[in-house]
């Protein structure tokens, strides 16, 4: 086969198209933890974090809820994927041999904010969230000289399953309201999955009805396989999520491939990938529960 710019124009394009094909097709978990949030510079600073407004009966002039003094930003960063394509294996017809390739790309670019999302939940007992504290801290402050916990130590079962529960729907705001938080959505690494199952889906459980049963829902991240002993408890059907996935440019799919790029003259190679812009962080710590799982379920619990 002669290879000619027309052919490797030829070849961008049905990679491209390939590309942005199978990218569409590939379905992340990050939205289910996290909310997207657009981003037009290069950090997004969430203020409004540390106050989250409720009703009140009108009584009087309307009371203005100022955002909270807190100061919590998210930096993006910039990524990348890139392989280079033989000119000889163009040259002898082997185009075939990188389509998997470049699907392949497409599905690691589409699951990569899954990576960066689900580590914050790993990484959120020591990485700290808007108000100073550790994501999951036992001394979130909410009013003055209060403190709330949303944080376990407990292995994964029934009853520390019910505690964290109980212990997300009685979170209160700032203004010592209740939050109205209810769990929806349990996470755990694979190796909890079937402890996470029994919880959730089982009938009986030791002989006695399960009263969790169809409580959560669940989710098995395997980006939280280093942290196997851990469990996440969220609310996630509200408009603000516990995550957050802060998006400045989106993945896309580029080439160097011009007969006068160096990489073509000197090692005939033609160069594609992917670079994108964005970054994870740390939403409402309200509405996630964390156990660290290191403390094993006492006799008789």
């Amino acid at each position: 086969m002669i290879v000619n710019q027309q052919l490797i124009r030829d070849m961008y394009t049905n990679f491209n198209v390939l590309f942005n094909k199978t990218f569409d097709e590939t379905k992340p978990n990050y939205p289910l933890v996290a909310m997207e949030v657009p981003s037009s510079s290069s950090d997004e600073n969430y203020a409004w974090f540390g106050q989250l407004p409720s009703m009140r009966e009108w009584i009087g002039d309307r009371q203005i809820q100022n955002l909270s003094a807190y100061t919590y930003a998210i930096k993006n960063k910039d990524f990348e994927l890139t392989i280079a394509v033989k000119k000889n294996d163009i040259a002898d017809d082997k185009i075939g041999i990188y389509k998997p390739l470049i699907q392949d790309m497409a599905q690691t670019a589409k699951r990569h904010p899954d990576e960066l999302v689900f580590s914050l939940l790993g990484q959120g007992f020591e990485n700290k969230c808007y108000d100073s504290k550790p994501f999951f801290a036992d001394d979130h402050p909410y009013m003055k000289g209060k403190t709330q916990s949303n944080k376990g130590t407990k292995k994964l079962t029934p009853a520390s399953y019910a505690e964290a529960r109980a212990q997300m729907m009685i979170i209160k705001g700032e203004n010592g309201k209740s939050l109205k938080i209810v769990p929806d959505l349990l996470v755990v690494a694979p190796q909890n999955e079937a402890v996470a199952r029994q919880i959730l889906f089982a009938d009986l459980i030791a002989g006695n009805t399960n009263v969790n049963k169809n409580t959560c829902e669940l989710l098995v991240a395997p980006e939280l396989a280093d942290y196997p002993e851990q469990w996440y408890l969220l609310c996630t059907k509200r408009a603000i999520k516990p995550l957050v996935f802060q998006i400045r440019e989106k993945p896309s799919f580029v080439s160097l491939d011009s007969e006068n790029d160096e990489n073509v003259f000197y090692r005939k190679e033609y160069i594609y990938g992917v670079d994108a812009r964005y970054n994870a962080g740390y939403g409402l710590w309200q509405l996630a529960y964390g156990s660290t799982g290191e403390e094993a379920e006492t006799t008789g619990a």
